[in-house]
């Protein structure tokens, strides 16, 4: 009988309030609050997605094979899930299986599945925004805001 080792494929970390606050404050400055006046709206500044689904879905993704989830930022069209979306920013889970290639290389590959007689991306999508574009009915939430100097003055975000 043998027994064959996998590779722990850890990559990321658990972090604390002041790294989160100092993303969050640094994504408001170098990327939300343009593209917030480029739509003429406020952009989404998170997606909200339970425990529950996010576990389902890494169970159906490891049913497949995937060892792995890659996060895709996007935009939504027209045809966006719900309306109030369309052109915010959105994030896709897709299942990932790794794959060794050469000594060193290691490839995540996306995972496909037959759905319908189709063959198609093994993904999840179409969470709640933040600011939230429906309110969900029995959510607390904290809001917090950003002072930015611009050449117009003192902006709070």
């Amino acid at each position: 009988m043998s027994t064959i080792d996998k590779k722990s494929l850890t990559v990321g970390k658990y972090v604390g309030t002041e790294h989160v606050d100092t993303l969050i404050r640094n994504y408001k400055k170098e990327r939300w609050l343009q593209n917030s006046e480029r739509l003429g709206k406020e952009d989404s500044l998170g997606i909200w997605f339970s425990a529950d689904e996010l576990e389902e879905f890494i169970q159906t993704a490891k049913q497949h094979g995937a060892d792995g989830i890659r996060l895709c930022f996007g935009v939504y069209g027209e045809n966006a899930p719900r309306p109030g979306m369309e052109g915010k920013q959105t994030i896709a889970f897709i299942a990932t299986s790794s794959e060794q290639e050469g000594s060193n290389t290691t490839v995540h590959k996306d995972v496909y599945i037959k759905e319908d007689g189709k063959k198609g991306l093994l993904a999840y999508n179409a969470g709640a925004m933040f600011p939230w574009v429906i309110p969900p009915s029995t959510t607390t939430m904290e809001v917090g805001a950003l002072m930015v100097a611009g050449k117009d003055g003192l902006s709070i975000i």
